[in-house]
């Protein structure tokens, strides 16, 4: 087997988090991201822009009418799968015993930031 390949199989592989090697996994798992798809990367480094907020308005008789203004765009979209991937990647590079106490985070960027 030749080095490329070698470098190549090393790179595929998710690096799964051991205990007493936290400050090594982390950065492995930098670099593992950053490798395969730099977008899930952006998204765990700077979070999911996608955050639709509800605009609520009143009416003439006062009520208030809550909704999500807009259709989503291809973008906000592809942020959005880009989130769920990431985080469901670095949920499997947790033990098994971990996965029901960091599964209650909801998107890459926190559930990175409190591994």
């Amino acid at each position: 087997m030749d080095l490329e390949t070698t470098q190549t199989n090393a790179a595929a592989k998710l690096p799964l988090l051991k205990q007493g090697e936290y400050e090594m996994w982390r950065l492995r798992i930098e670099q593992y991201f950053q490798i395969q798809d730099y977008a899930l990367w952006d998204v765990i480094e700077n979070g999911n822009s996608f955050k639709p907020t509800a605009r609520t308005t009143t009416n003439a008789d006062g009520t208030s009418t809550s909704m999500i203004p807009g259709a989503v765009t291809t973008e906000e979209k592809t942020q959005k799968k880009n989130d769920v991937k990431a985080r469901s990647m670095l949920l499997m590079a947790l033990p098994n015993e971990h996965q029901l106490t960091f599964n209650q985070y909801k998107d890459a960027k926190t559930l990175f930031d409190v591994t």
